[in-house]
């Protein structure tokens, strides 16, 4: 397909760090690309880079005549003074906007609707909001203005799990047509998975490219580490193991991409199970007895807002449980009457002898009074060894594999990043040796590998283990149950995960109370679906039946493609031509699924 954008020999020094170093990359129309790489790796100035907003030293970066480029940057760039319907609309009509499908499903994803229900109104003052909120609002603005090329820096920050379920479908849906392409950083993998057909992972000045999204980038990382035969053993442990678990992850993962599916099942073979549930439980039994913590009949009410009401949960030794919910249903209220440092309004929390608890909390200020000290100290003050899977692991040890390098573990607290400091909050924790962990959001900040590592330190460690957080795979990678909160004071088991969330989520929005009647009356006047006849709308449900058949025979090709693509892994002339044809497939399919989507506008 032809590049939108082309980069050639790009160099970019910062100080004497060398960020790009001879990249050469291009930006297809229809690419859907992923960032991935450490913290300050360089991802963010790349994307400066291809926006023309960071210049280079070396090299050259064409652009296509007319392009326009949308950039969300992690920096706040909307008019605190302008009105929320300002920012997001700028000058256009009611009618235009209300009227328009796709402005309307931006909308309703991300800001609550035509309303802005979730931001106060279009005339609330966007100095007034909150950072979450100020970043869904540029992030809708960016989505309405709808560039051709749109660059995204880390856009699920401070998105809820539904809201990065519905960004991952626009993009899909809206966003890979043959007019327009996206790029966009993330460390959240069900994310990278779910949008990207391109994984860039950028890595001591260099930019490594991969066919495919997160699954499909661990597999070609570790084939490419194989035939290289690279020494670092432990980091390809960590890949194989995280692709072992990709593969026996839950059944919705096997619409992920399937290319070199026998080369992985070789790959994983004899590998074992990333936790041996059966020993951490016993281990954790042992360490805790039957008694862990319990909250019965509990009722929690934080001012006029009851989070739980009269609700019981006993955790279990060896417990690995995540928490999902709505924005203020208390999530991280829950965390803290488990702790014990938010009173219950009635009911009675008990907790057993032999606990001993850590809170990572979304607070990061508790290290301000160690900035002075260097990163080791600072661990090695709370105790220099513990036991981890059954082997004595040193503070040094554990911090390296947490990321600290041996050089960086000589660094001041005071100058390390965001990232860095919540990696060392971790740290500290974890050299406690508690029995009960509970995180509060602790991908925050956190690049890919080092969430792999984490997942790979807390695989060893027999305890139990209560986790809040939006990101799906970690959810679905680190704990053995989930459960629900949703704003009516209840705690719901989740036996079907995430997706089961979702369908709950939804199910309580359609239940929901409806608009005002001279709401819904002033969107259906500007909604062309309420001025189409009958007979017309009996015509578009015909053509959407037609679609979903046609759809079906495509899913039939793509199944076959898939497969003659694994027989064809040693053939490249071959997979050449099995690949381009699965391109078409593709192409073929969004462009029909797009026609539906246009089509259910008329029905419904």
């Amino acid at each position: 397909m032809p590049n939108l954008l082309a980069a050639e020999n790009i160099s970019l020094a910062l100080g004497t760090n060398q960020v790009l170093d001879a990249v050469s990359l291009g930006v297809g129309t229809g690419d859907r690309i992923g960032v991935v790489g450490r913290n300050g790796g360089g991802k963010s100035t790349l994307l400066r880079v291809l926006a023309d907003a960071q210049p280079i030293d070396t090299g050259r970066v064409t652009r296509v005549g007319g392009l326009t480029i949308g950039m969300l940057s992690q920096d706040d760039r909307l008019d605190p003074a302008a009105t929320v319907g300002d920012a997001t609309l700028g000058d256009r009509a009611e009618h235009e906007w209300a009227g328009d499908p796709r402005i309307r499903d931006v909308l309703g994803g991300l800001l609550g609707g035509v309303g802005f229900g979730a931001v106060g109104g279009p005339d609330a003052i966007v100095g007034t909001k909150s950072g979450g909120e100020r970043r869904r609002i540029a992030l809708a603005q960016l989505l309405i203005d709808d560039p051709d090329l749109l660059l995204l820096d880390e856009p699920t920050n401070h998105l809820d799990v539904e809201g990065v379920q519905w960004l991952a479908d626009h993009l899909v849906r809206r966003r890979s047509r043959p007019d327009n392409a996206f790029v966009t950083i993330t460390h959240d993998r069900w994310f990278l998975d779910a949008v990207a057909d391109h994984t860039w992972e950028v890595v001591d000045g260099r930019v490594e490219q991969y066919d495919g999204g997160y699954a499909a980038y661990v597999l070609a990382k570790n084939e490419r580490a194989r035939i290289a035969a690279a020494t670092e053993d432990r980091r390809q442990n960590l890949l194989r193991k995280e692709l072992a678990w990709l593969r026996r992850g839950p059944p919705a993962r096997t619409s992920k991409p399937r290319f070199r599916i026998d080369a992985a099942n070789e790959l994983i073979k004899g590998e074992p199970e990333p936790r041996d549930e059966v020993e951490l439980v016993r281990f954790a039994t042992t360490r805790l007895g039957k008694d862990v913590i319990d909250l019965i009949d509990a009722t929690v009410d934080v001012g006029d807002k009851r989070i739980l009401d009269k609700q019981t949960w006993r955790l279990a030794p060896g417990e690995r449980t995540g928490i999902v919910g709505v924005n203020g249903a208390g999530k991280s209220t829950v965390l803290r009457a488990i702790e014990g440092s938010q009173p219950l309004t009635a009911g009675k929390r008990k907790q057993g002898r032999t606990v001993e608890l850590a809170f990572l909390t979304q607070e990061v200020r508790e290290l301000d009074r160690y900035d002075g000290q260097r990163v080791i100290d600072a661990v090695t003050e709370v105790k220099s060894f513990i036991m981890l899977g059954g082997k004595e692991v040193s503070a040094s040890s554990l911090a390296k594999r947490l990321g600290f390098s041996g050089a960086r573990q000589q660094t001041r607290v005071g100058d390390l990043s965001g990232g860095e400091r919540r990696r060392l909050q971790l740290l500290r924790l974890l050299m406690t040796e508690p029995n009960v962990l509970l995180l509060d959001e602790p991908t925050n900040d956190l690049d890919i590998e080092t969430l792999t590592s984490l997942e790979d330190v807390l695989d060893g460690w027999a305890g139990t283990l209560v986790v809040v957080s939006h990101d799906r795979y970690l959810l679905e990678r680190m704990c053995d149950r989930q459960v629900a909160l949703l704003g009516d004071g209840r705690i719901r088991e989740l036996p079907g995960g995430v997706e089961q969330y979702l369908e709950l989520y939804a199910a309580q929005q359609r239940s929901a109370p409806a608009q005002t009647a001279s709401t819904r009356t002033d969107v259906a006047a500007s909604t062309p679906a309420a001025s189409y006849s009958a007979a017309e709308q009996r015509e578009a449900r015909k053509e959407m039946a037609r679609i979903e058949r046609t759809l079906g025979k495509l899913a039939d090709q793509e199944e076959k493609l898939h497969a003659a693509l694994v027989e064809a892994a040693t053939d490249p002339a071959r997979a050449t031509e099995l690949d381009g044809q699965l391109r078409a497939v593709h192409a073929q399919r969004e462009e029909l699924e797009e026609r539906w989507l246009e089509v259910g506008e008329i029905v419904e």
